[in-house]
């Protein structure tokens, strides 16, 4: 055999070996593991945390990427519950992919020109001191994904019961209307403390 064919035929053994791992890398640009799954699910949850204290998200934009955070956390369980519990290759690859979208619209609202202004009254300010305490614990590792989801939700319902108040008086709340939304605003306040204090971490 001479040395043209020796070397055509060393050449397609090195090209036949190396078409598994290109194929991979051609449809698989993403790591698709569970670790980085979770990873991301807490890192989203911080970002909008964080963009809520800081003032660049507002709260509707907030709201909805929330409401997005659990979609994707119920299609998440209905795939375990389908697969004994896991998560197979596929339902990785399409999570990762939607979390992208997610990724991606977490930058556009918090960089778009709406943003929240600054409290002036007692009640917001306590509110934005309270998402402040949320975003630590999800930075810090003292409050897992549902604590702090579980957290915003309170925070929102109070928020909303807030503005059907002012909506209600004028752009005011009542001597009444804010002392039971201290009140509230005590008991997130001890849920906050507990939560970051249990034994559960991220």
């Amino acid at each position: 055999m001479n040395r043209t064919i020796k070397i055509s035929l060393f050449g397609a053994a090195l090209a036949a070996l190396a078409l598994p791992g290109m194929a991979q890398n051609a449809t698989d640009p993403v790591p698709v593991t569970s670790k980085t799954i979770q990873e991301r699910k807490q890192d989203q949850q911080e970002r909008i945390a964080n963009g809520v204290k800081s003032g660049q998200l507002t709260s509707g934009e907030a709201t909805n990427l929330e409401q997005k955070e659990a979609g994707l956390n119920r299609e998440e369980n209905q795939m375990k519950q389908q697969n004994g519990g896991t998560l197979n290759y596929a339902d990785k690859k399409q999570l990762t992919e939607q979390q992208n979208g997610l990724s991606k619209q977490i930058s556009a609202d918090k960089h778009n020109s709406d943003v929240r202004k600054a409290p002036t009254t007692e009640v917001g300010k306590r509110e934005m001191d309270q998402q402040g305490r949320i975003a630590q614990g999800v930075s810090s590792g003292q409050l897992t994904a549902g604590e702090a989801k579980n957290l915003e939700g309170n925070e929102r319902a109070i928020n909303k019961e807030v503005q059907n108040d002012r909506n209600a008086n004028g752009g005011k709340l009542t001597t009444q209307e804010r002392a039971q939304v201290n009140r509230q605003q005590n008991k997130v306040s001890q849920k906050i403390y507990n939560d970051k204090h249990n034994a559960r971490r991220r």
